[in-house]
């Protein structure tokens, strides 16, 4: 059985960035990738559908040590592919992942201070590999499993459905009548996608999402770029857009509604008062959910161009020939796209357990957002919700870099965040707060819990570079130990549960 210093499950954005990490700053490393497709750059290369691009400037979700050259900041899905894809031969990560590695089960064997994970190959076999750290980089969603609510009357439609997770490469949908159900940044991905290539589409969304149109192109960082080094005209064009959507983003918590009105205002503008107002007035205040971002105002021209279409409202039933809702409108289509959302998993869906004892994470709390109580040597990467993943994933890979070299220094084998006597009694608060989104409220109930300093995941770009990169290593929560001498997880009790 092999064994490496540092396992790294996924292969996408975060997984790529982690390895290049481990590269740059602990070269005596050992390490292995498991991916569970056969190509690198997880939902970049997973999602096909029209216009699969990125909802946030690539100057922030790009990596921190590779600067983003193209002139588009709101990027398309091949140009990002590309990116993590170069990122993996310049650092020469790809001759350390191991393709194909569907990852079932992570167990700590405490007595040889190590991680076992087994995965299932194609043709269903199991083969494992061990190593001194995991690294989890495996996103948040699940890849086989999307959110696909059942609808009334769904059996009787004659037309073709698809959901975006799942897009056939060979569809023709030129002159055809679509429906896209749903109101998020897929659905408003596709629909002026489709639109630009002769389809005629109708967004159905059972309730309005708020809309920011913004240029494609980030003028003064291209603009820059032909004056200064790559690297600096990079990073000053990275705190620029970090510091004002950090600004907005406080706004929309000190001032909802005049930020509400702004947002509203900007809408309007392009799209008239009754369009806003029956189909782009939210119910709930600005990043109570997920915004969604349109680059060059797509969506807007194809509404007023009358390619694209809106109705806001309920399904009432499927029909045969497209919908009807509750309201008694009938909304024909050849084709139906459910762009109903994502399902989330924790840990990527796998079975953790702690020298046989299987691990429950909603009985953990979060240690900076990165590693949970009672489990050793594991560090796990989650983004920003309200913000670009990658400059969370930056931060947790710069830490995780740090704290195996502190280790390696203090002749300590194992780490493990440990509640202290002053954590006793902590109230027990969601993983994500202050976000409604159905996704994530579907889901809290299995992710860990946060508490107070330093059991917080803050989703706060700002105070996360305080709490990672500046704050000690030895903090009293980390408790440091050598080898067998880590047996028994100093608060293992409240995180794991017998194995059946």
């Amino acid at each position: 059985m092999e064994h490496v210093n540092v396992i790294i499950v996924g292969a996408g954005l975060s997984g790529v960035g982690a390895a290049a990490h481990l590269k740059k700053n602990c070269p005596g490393k050992t390490f292995t990738l498991l991916e569970g497709r056969s190509a690198v750059g997880g939902t970049w290369d997973l999602f096909r559908y029209p216009g699969i691009r990125s909802d946030s400037d690539m100057h922030t979700l790009g990596y921190s040590f590779k600067p983003w050259t193209e002139a588009k900041a709101i990027a398309d899905g091949p140009s990002i592919r590309k990116y993590v894809n170069e990122t993996a031969d310049e650092y020469d990560i790809r001759q350390h992942i191991r393709f194909d590695h569907k990852v079932k089960t992570a167990s700590w064997d405490s007595s040889h201070a190590r991680w076992v994970l087994t995965s299932t190959l194609p043709d269903g076999s199991s083969t494992s590999v061990t190593g001194d750290f995991l690294f989890m980089c495996g996103g948040y969603y699940s890849y086989d499993d999307p959110h696909r609510p059942e609808f009334t009357g769904e059996a009787r439609f004659q037309g073709q459905v698809i959901h975006p997770q799942f897009w056939p490469e060979d569809l023709d949908y030129q002159g055809k009548k679509i429906i896209v159900i749903g109101s998020g940044a897929t659905a408003m991905t596709i629909v002026p996608s489709m639109t630009q290539n002769g389809a005629e589409v109708t967004m159905v969304q059972r309730s309005p999402t708020y809309v920011v149109s913004r240029p494609a192109e980030d003028r003064i960082a291209n603009t820059l770029r032909r004056w200064l080094p790559e690297k600096l005209a990079y990073a000053i064009t990275r705190l620029k857009n970090t510091t004002l959507s950090g600004y907005f983003y406080r706004r929309t918590r000190t001032h909802p509604e005049r930020t509400k009105a702004q947002l509203l205002h900007m809408a309007t503008q392009n799209l008239g008062e009754e369009m806003v107002k029956t189909h782009f007035t939210p119910s709930y205040n600005p990043w109570d959910q997920r915004m969604c971002l349109i680059p060059d105002g797509d969506l807007y021209k194809a509404i007023n161009q009358k390619k694209a279409h809106v109705v806001t409202g309920d399904i009432a039933t499927w029909t045969e020939t497209g919908l009807t809702m509750t309201d008694g409108t009938e909304i024909e289509a050849d084709i139906i796209v459910t762009a109903t959302g994502i399902t989330l998993t924790v840990m990527s869906g796998i079975q953790f357990d702690l020298d046989g004892r299987a691990v429950n994470f909603p009985d953990t709390f979060t240690y900076k957002g990165m590693m949970y109580s009672g489990i050793p040597n594991m560090a796990h990467t989650f983004g920003y919700i309200n913000a670009s993943w990658t400059l969370r994933a930056d931060l947790t890979a710069e830490y995780v870099c740090r704290l195996l070299n502190h280790m390696d220094q203090s002749a300590q084998t194992v780490v493990t965040p440990t509640l202290r006597a002053e954590d006793e009694g902590m109230p027990a608060r969601d993983w994500i707060e202050d976000f409604s989104a159905g996704y994530m409220r579907r889901m809290m109930h299995l992710f860990p819990k946060q508490g107070h300093d330093p059991w917080r995941n803050t989703q706060n770009y700002k105070l996360d570079k305080k709490m990672i990169r500046q704050a000690p290593i030895e903090d009293g929560a980390l408790v440091f130990s050598q080898g067998g001498e880590a047996a028994s997880a100093p608060n293992a009790p409240e995180a794991i549960s017998k194995v059946a």
